[in-house]
């Protein structure tokens, strides 16, 4: 008969079970998800604000951006328990096995995403009205991959949504140059997300989800440099428009030789091969990022305050 030392030790194993599922579920163990929405977020928050954001904004959009791409995870999985379970890289998600209950991935989700909004209230109205179209395409992307032949353009708005965010909660606006910024942005998401879509290519054809990688074919590597080459030229355009220095001119030429690279690890289109080049884009973000906030400390003297 087991004693109270044992049942104890049953049910401290049972609760770091349930931690790890949703650990898991919230993809707390993968961060790379929130490393691509987190760099052009600090980017545009960095513009908008010359350099010299507030340490509460800066507070503000690291952690919102942590939940929110948490609680996107958990409606994403919610949404496509079943297809998870046909996929080789998604079979093992807490939804798909039955660890965690479809409801609980949707309670998580809420309380995430209304964390989230208790953040946005700190900072002022543009940006609280700009947060209810950035939690509706965040919950709309998931069910785009039955029938959008480019979810991954979708996926674009969604993971971009933090410049128009960012530029509301800095300047109480979003202006022309914002979304200029933010259309930029979307060309990278859509190479990365591409490459990461070259995964699961045979998988998702066998179970009738729609992605980048099918529509764009044997042309997937060509379109995947395509928008590389958009998103740097674009990010070249940006420097000239903020008459921004060498080191983020430098900055933007390292993120086109990382481009380059990754174009080399696909063009075999070899599944770890895309995996390793879709994971590697967090150093081109953060390439672009650090450019331009060494850029403004340098060059202006700028650092963000109280």
């Amino acid at each position: 008969m087991a004693g109270p030392a044992s049942a104890a030790s049953t049910r401290w194993q049972r609760a770091r079970a349930r931690i790890d599922a949703y650990e898991r579920l919230l993809r707390l163990d993968r961060p790379i998800g929130t490393a691509l929405l987190l760099w052009p977020t600090l980017s545009a928050l960095w513009l908008a604000t010359e350099g010299a954001p507030s340490w509460l904004l800066v507070v503000v959009f690291f952690t919102g951006t942590v939940l929110m791409r948490s609680a996107g995870c958990a409606v994403n999985d919610w949404a496509d328990r079943g297809f998870d379970a046909h996929v080789e890289r998604t079979a093992a998600r807490p939804v798909a096995t039955g660890e965690v209950a479809p409801w609980e991935a949707l309670l998580l989700a809420a309380v995430l995403a209304f964390c989230a909004f208790l953040l946005v209230l700190s900072t002022n109205r543009v940006a609280v009205l700009w947060s209810f179209p950035a939690v509706l395409i965040a919950l709309v992307y998931p069910f785009l991959k039955r029938f959008f032949a480019l979810p991954q353009a979708f996926l674009g708005i969604a993971f971009s949504f933090g410049i128009p965010m960012a530029y509301a909660a800095a300047q109480g606006d979003v202006p022309p140059f914002a979304w200029a910024l933010t259309g930029i942005n979307l060309f990278w998401v859509v190479a990365y997300d591409t490459e990461y879509a070259m995964v699961d290519r045979d998988d998702d054809l066998g179970i009738g989800i729609r992605t980048s990688a099918i529509t764009f074919g044997r042309f997937d590597v060509a379109a995947v440099a395509l928008c590389y080459a958009l998103y740097v030229a674009g990010m070249v355009w940006v420097g000239i428009e903020r008459a921004m220095g060498p080191i983020y001119f430098a900055a933007v030429a390292v993120a086109g030789a990382i481009a380059v690279h990754h174009l080399q690890l696909i063009r075999g289109r070899e599944r770890m091969a895309c995996f390793r080049a879709f994971l590697h884009n967090h150093w081109l973000g953060l390439v672009i990022f650090a450019g331009i906030a060494l850029d403004y400390a340098i060059r202006l003297s700028a650092w963000p305050r109280r």
